[in-house]
């Protein structure tokens, strides 16, 4: 097999996903080009821990299938320091991330390690396709808004194309990516479904493109993962808490790595592809087709959403100056804020962590400067070697 080698790490943080985790897992041994293996991380929850371990020391054992190693997240509670305790023990020279409720089609790896060609190229992400628990896609929900469920969303370019970052839930990264640019910053990203935030991917991708200037970043749209989508995310409320939520998170890339990055993606999407998808709904409703006029309210709504979170976030980042102590002020009154605003508009607030904020403690040339994942030490492996 020429190419890379590819570990695939997957976090997971709850056992209410336990069907979903097993079919992850099952989805990667089933690969065209196998993984190097599998690595499952668990964010702080040693019952899910002990159940997977348990699990994998009997069907971990047929080789064939490849192997999984189960490891407790050994940084602060949160998607991105599980996928930084990942990286530090996984043995690939790409490390692939897929979503704990995704399963990936069998030449998902196949499509990543072609991209790797190019020496250049220190990314390559996929195309990741919505799997609605209702049976279909709810007739309000704009395509151009699938982000909001983690999935690719209309307005990115198909087929295989340079991009600014990928996206998280299907990536894949070289390893020297991260001892260039560090590991996935703490704050921004998820806490289970305690914090919808995000964003941890972008800033990750710009500071790569920062320490190595000529880094290629790609999209392969073959690369495909099919990602579930729970009743609960298909409601309004969601819809309005996540886009509120992503807000904020854009507020604390542009902190880290500057608003002219930070939002050079965005800028594009806003002008070009959300007023395109409004013209498309009133003309379906134009037209008498369901539904049209709804989602060209559910784009304006999530828009300003989206916009009201970022101010809040920018608002009181500013204010607290670039001292840590200040910058951690800040993110506890911008929560707060944040919450009456939200709750005035009848939108469930993004809960308070104790690691929002921590990106915006240092200046971005410091982010850069920041401890990189080691290869050992980082994380407390359960693994258990089969007998014979």
């Amino acid at each position: 097999m020429s190419g890379p080698g590819i570990s695939v790490v997957v976090c997971a943080y709850t056992e209410d996903r336990w069907d979903d985790i097993l079919a992850a897992v099952a989805s990667v041994r089933a690969q065209s080009r196998p993984a190097v293996e599998t690595v499952l991380v668990v964010d702080h929850n040693q019952a899910l821990t002990d159940r997977l371990t348990e699990e994998f020391a009997s069907a971990g054992s047929r080789a064939a299938d490849g192997e999984v190693r189960v490891l407790s997240n050994s940084g602060p509670r949160g998607l991105s320091a599980g996928r930084n305790t990942g990286v530090a023990a996984a043995r690939g020279d790409v490390i692939a991330f897929l979503d704990d409720d995704a399963v990936a089609e069998r030449d998902w790896l196949r499509w990543f390690a072609a991209g790797y060609d190019d020496p250049r190229v220190m990314a390559v992400g996929g195309l990741t396709l919505p799997v609605w628990a209702s049976g279909r896609r709810p007739v309000w929900f704009p395509e151009e808004f699938d982000w909001v469920v983690g999935c690719s969303y209309r307005g990115l370019p198909p087929g295989r194309v340079r991009v600014r970052n990928v996206l998280g839930g299907n990536a894949s990264f070289r390893r020297t990516a991260f001892d260039l640019a560090g590991g996935f910053a703490t704050g921004i990203g998820r806490d289970g479904d305690r914090r919808p935030l995000g964003g941890e991917e972008t800033e990750l991708c710009i500071r790569l493109s920062r320490a190595r200037p000529d880094a290629i970043l790609l999209v392969d749209d073959r690369a495909v993962i099919h990602h579930k989508v729970p009743e609960a995310r298909e409601r309004f409320a969601y819809f309005r808490a996540r886009t509120y939520a992503e807000g904020l998170s854009k507020a604390l890339v542009a902190r880290s790595v500057g608003a002219a990055k930070g939002l050079e993606s965005e800028r594009r999407y806003t002008t070009r592809v959300l007023p395109s998808g409004v013209a498309r709904g009133l003309r379906d409703a134009a037209l008498a087709r369901r539904g049209g006029a709804r989602r060209a309210a559910a784009i304006i709504t999530g828009t300003l959403t989206a916009a009201a979170g970022y101010a809040m976030g920018t608002t009181h980042l500013a204010a607290a100056g670039r001292g840590a102590g200040a910058t951690h002020q800040a993110a506890d009154s911008c929560l707060t804020a944040g919450s009456r605003a939200a709750g005035a508009m009848g939108v469930p607030p993004p809960e308070r962590s104790r690691e929002w904020g921590r990106v915006g403690a240092a200046a971005p040339a410091q982010r850069a400067e920041d401890p990189r994942p080691a290869r050992t030490g980082t994380s407390t492996s359960t693994r258990r070697e089969a007998a014979g």
